[in-house]
């Protein structure tokens, strides 16, 4: 994940003036960039290397947004404790630092890894899991995720942001291991690797699935449920107004790749798997979704998902109280009830998805996003076939998908 650029820089001297040279035509390859540099601040017992993240600000990471890092340093357990006392809590401080920046709106966001199991090159392992201690730089008066403005140039690299504080303390310790899971026919117990979406809606259930080798180490799973009530009515929320409450975890059921040659476990128009959609890829018809007539293909590239949603009826027993009001805390809970509509949605703005003509034939995929900003998805790479691969142990049941129209 950490960044690559190669800035080129020419001299050209003539008798007189020389004339300005960039480093191309190609306007991104003359971004003049800079650097954002800070302190971590640790105040825990807890114990490991610290993992500094970086985010663009309009595309967090979860549970408030799908962003990814777009860079990452790692400050090492002994610059960061040294030798001091197991039982001590600090404060411990480190530097950190980020080198060509662009322009932009950043956040920063850190954990200390105390299980030391952080990869990032795989979805199963780089994210926190049950011990390690969370963090971020904050505005130091709404204690929100400080945002850092990296201003744009023409003629000279922007300043540097300096002295940008990251707070890590225990009050943020990961409570549980991620969300991880295999899937089941509704009802049954035993996992299984495909599901097919004709003309009616399929009933899966979710169950957590224990996942611990050499590098993944997932002991303890667990689904934590409740139903959201922001408002504080005891009731369920429903912002959307389409009779189902909202609630954690959220499940999202994405179309991967079928391209020729690509990763099997890229995101169809995400080719490259960097979270953006690609300039050019898959297009398909839409539909106006207050008179369901058809919208022509645009050429631009669709984020294809399908309807779905666990099961609230079914849940609502575990998720309220002897009141039936919602209750405060989550509930652990070891599976999900999925229904999985036979209705394909543009997802490209997620705050208005616009139905498809018809629904996409081809490989879905299952991600459920926890409140803790933690998540799971199948397939995975852990799956036979490339977890050998990559040096992980296979796993059968996380090469679910849910398939559409024909193999």
């Amino acid at each position: 994940m950490r960044q690559a650029y190669a800035l080129v820089a020419l001299a050209v001297v003539t008798a007189c003036e020389p004339p300005p040279v960039s480093a191309g035509a190609d306007r991104r390859q003359n971004t003049k960039s800079t650097r954002i540099e800070g302190t971590v601040v640790v105040s825990s017992a807890a114990r490991g290397r610290v993992v500094v993240l970086l985010f663009d600000a309009n595309r967090p990471p979860p549970p408030t947004g799908t962003g990814r890092p777009l860079t990452f340093d790692i400050v090492p357990r002994d610059e960061l404790f040294g030798a001091v006392r197991d039982f001590d809590t600090g404060p411990f401080t480190a530097p950190f630092a980020f080198s060509l920046v662009n322009p932009g709106q950043y956040q920063v966001r850190a954990f200390l890894d105390a299980n030391d199991d952080f990869i990032p090159w795989y979805g199963v392992t780089n994210e926190v899991n049950a011990g390690d201690v969370g963090g971020a730089a904050l505005d130091s008066i709404s204690r929100a995720p400080l945002t850092i403005d990296i201003p744009a140039s023409e003629t000279e690299s922007p300043p540097p942001a300096l002295d940008v504080p990251v707070s890590i303390g225990d009050t943020a310790r990961v409570p549980v291991d991620r969300p991880a899971f295999e899937v089941a026919a509704a009802g049954t117990s035993a996992p299984i690797t495909e599901v097919s979406l004709q003309g009616a809606p399929v009933l899966v259930d979710l169950r957590v699935k224990p996942v611990v080798d050499t590098l993944v180490k997932q002991p303890a799973p667990v689904f934590l449920a409740r139903f959201i009530d922001d408002n504080n009515d005891g009731l369920p929320d429903d912002a959307n107004g389409d009779g189902v409450p909202e609630m954690w975890p959220r499940v999202v059921v994405r179309k991967l790749s079928d391209a020729a040659g690509a990763n099997p476990l890229a995101d169809e128009n995400d080719l490259d798997r960097n979270g953006l959609l690609d300039e050019t890829g898959v297009d398909y018809e839409h539909l106006n979704p207050q008179t369901m007539a058809a919208i022509p293909a645009d050429g631009k590239p669709d984020l294809v998902v399908l309807a779905a949603g666990f099961n609230a009826m079914e849940l609502a027993p575990q998720l309220l109280d002897a009141m039936g009001r919602v209750k405060p805390m989550p509930t652990p809970l070891t599976r999900l009830p999925l229904v999985i509509r036979p209705l394909a949605l543009d997802a490209t703005n997620s705050r208005q998805p616009v139905p498809l003509k018809g629904v996409p034939d081809g490989r879905y995929a299952i991600t459920v996003i926890q409140q803790t900003g933690q998540t799971w998805r199948v397939p995975n790479e852990l799956q036979p076939g490339l977890a050998g691969r990559v040096g992980l142990t296979e796993v059968t049941s996380q090469s679910f998908i849910v398939r559409v129209g024909p193999k």
